[in-house]
């Protein structure tokens, strides 16, 4: 028989406050938050009451998008390193754990690994509140749906990230109400994966193309088609892929004209944007201000700069094409004067930082982690091209293939006198390893070349050389500390 623990990160038990009011969505192009004193949160009792409950619940659930277990160390030794395109960086002293992701040498008892766990199901937890509470507010029902929809879509966004790194895991659907909730045994992925689609489909079915100004930044009809799609890549379902793409190529988006700047902060949520984290400094309030998503991966031993760990590689740098800007729209080198202006000092351990996550040095306001309004890109159109791309080549369709590919090494070269060529092979085997290609080069430092190598079948082939192991290191490992507290009813994954 087990034992309940009241502590189990799958049941996050809040007594006494009510959800933590952090955040409100993006303004036009900039942001605007709701700036609560922390103190000042509303007891548990007279909470789920009316329709300002549900907003601030929900609200709650996105401002936990970033804070540190979502867009920190965790979530970095995870979703990046492990690659062969990054490394840990920073001094080789400084958080010296963090080199056994690239070497492949974690154990089920690493405090990353565990934290990103109790980081997903942390989220989980905000999206279940607000769909076992919500539904009996009395409020606009319109709004009512889209928030229900909108939790949904976090909540696959989190059950995502977790079964691609772990597999088989607890999948969590309410929040519990008796000791027979607390301790779920894994649940098969295919299960888990049929469930992040419902809750795609339900929130497609619901969820607006597009906000006014006050909302931008909130989930929306194309994000949900969008993550679909990559759900669906996962599982090889290429006539899903291609549907769901060809709507979201549909809905008005388009690739942002110059790819560095796409990066910056003055156009987060542009026409390119489907889904991104919002982050923002508020003055006066650092509870608010918490994500350090840019802080640990900036220049390192530079003021304006921040800690300088996952470090793009010598590996990606050779995996460029002669000519691609993208090289230096990604790698920001040592030695070198940014686009906007910061001189990178020559002299430091690392020689190479993630340009994506750079904001100017000019641009952080003191006593408050470096860069903390860059908003994290979670997906981005040109993504979308290029699950297109791939889809329609395992179907057999290279035109459609070639079409989509090429629009997104068009913008890469637009405007940069590049002599970045058009891929034209149509054999099927071809295109598809230049597809595979694109998206390491698209997509470098945002979080999927390692899962991408793992679904295409070719760990030992690109990762064996930093130690990767067929049969182990395709997963992470279950936490120890979540086995134990659920008296061994969660079971390891192999070679752990």
């Amino acid at each position: 028989m087990t034992t309940m623990k009241s502590n189990h990160p799958l049941y996050i038990k809040r007594i006494g406050y009510a959800l933590p009011v952090l955040l409100t969505l993006a303004a036009g192009c900039g942001k605007s938050f709701l700036n609560v004193d922390p103190q000042g949160q509303q007891p548990a009792q007279e909470f789920w009451a009316n329709e300002a409950d549900a907003t601030k619940a929900v609200n709650a659930m996105y401002a936990n998008l970033h804070e540190w277990r979502q867009v920190g160390f965790a979530a970095l030794a995870v979703e990046d390193l492990g690659s062969e395109e990054t490394e840990k960086g920073s001094d080789p002293n400084d958080a010296s754990f963090l080199s056994n992701f690239d070497n492949f040498t974690i154990t089920a008892s690493d405090g990353q690994a565990t934290d990103f766990w109790k980081g997903q199901y942390q989220e989980v937890n905000f999206c279940n509140q607000v769909l076992d509470n919500v539904p009996n507010i009395k409020m606009d029902e319109t709004l009512k749906n889209r928030y229900l929809a909108e939790a949904k879509f976090i909540r696959a966004y989190a059950y995502f990230r977790l079964v691609r790194a772990y597999g088989d895991v607890p999948l969590r659907l309410h929040v519990p109400k008796g000791p027979q909730d607390y301790n779920l045994p894994r649940t098969p992925k295919a299960e888990v994966w049929a469930n992040i689609e419902k809750d795609l489909t339900e929130a497609a079915a619901v969820l607006p193309p597009t906000y006014g100004a006050t909302d931008i930044g909130r989930a929306t009809k194309g994000a949900a088609l969008s993550l679909h799609a990559k759900v669906a890549m996962y599982q090889k379902k290429w006539q899903d892929v291609l549907t769901y793409t060809n709507q979201v190529m549909g809905m008005g988006y388009s690739l942002f004209p110059d790819y560095e700047k796409l990066f910056r902060i003055p156009n987060e949520n542009s026409v390119e944007s489907i889904f991104e984290i919002q982050c923002q400094t508020i003055i006066g309030n650092k509870d608010a201000s918490n994500s350090q998503y840019s802080q640990i991966q900036g220049v390192k031993s530079q003021p304006g700069g921040g800690w300088g760990f996952n470090t793009p590689t010598q590996a990606l740098v050779d995996a460029y094409e002669p000519g691609d800007p993208r090289k230096n729209a990604t790698i920001l080198f040592r030695g070198t004067i940014t686009v906007e202006g910061d001189s990178i000092k020559y002299a430091g351990v690392n020689r190479r930082f993630n340009y994506k996550s750079y904001v100017p040095f000019g641009q952080w306001q003191s006593g408050y982690n470096e860069g903390a309004d860059q908003n994290v890109r979670v997906i981005r159109y040109a993504e979308v091209l290029l699950m297109n791309a791939e889809a329609a080549n395992e179907l057999g369709n290279s035109g459609q293939a070639l079409s989509s590919l090429n629009a997104v090494r068009a913008r890469a070269r637009a405007g940069n006198n590049s002599i970045l060529p058009d891929v034209t092979v149509t054999d099927q085997a071809q295109l598809r390893r230049a597809i595979y290609h694109e998206r390491q080069i698209e997509l470098a430092m945002e979080r999927d070349r390692f899962f991408d190598v793992i679904r295409q079948g070719r760990g030992t082939e690109v990762f064996g050389p930093l130690g990767f192991k067929a049969g182990k290191s395709e997963l992470m490992p279950i936490p120890q500390t979540e086995i134990d507290l659920s008296d061994n009813k969660l079971t390891q994954n192999p070679g752990y």
